[in-house]
């Protein structure tokens, strides 16, 4: 199961989090992908000082600006959602 969270903290909440967060809900829908990917929202990954919101992508994470968020989806998640 691939393991994916935003950060919904403060800081990331006013970088545009609620706007990932659905976008990768209407994504995982879209792509029938809720019985692949663990999907959470979280607080603070200490990350709040760096541009974009934060995302934990299994055990990695990235900064990911709004506007972006559906590419990154395609590139990053569905790969290895489907792997």
């Amino acid at each position: 199961m691939t393991k994916l969270s935003v950060c919904v903290g403060s800081a990331c909440h006013i970088k545009g989090a609620q706007n990932v967060v659905y976008t990768f809900r209407h994504l995982i829908e879209e792509n029938g992908l809720l019985d692949k990917i663990e999907f959470k929202a979280t607080f603070c990954m200490k990350q709040c000082s760096c541009d974009g919101v934060s995302v934990k992508l299994n055990d990695k994470e990235y900064r990911v600006e709004p506007e972006a968020a559906r590419k990154f989806f395609r590139e990053n998640v569905i790969p290895i959602a489907k792997a």
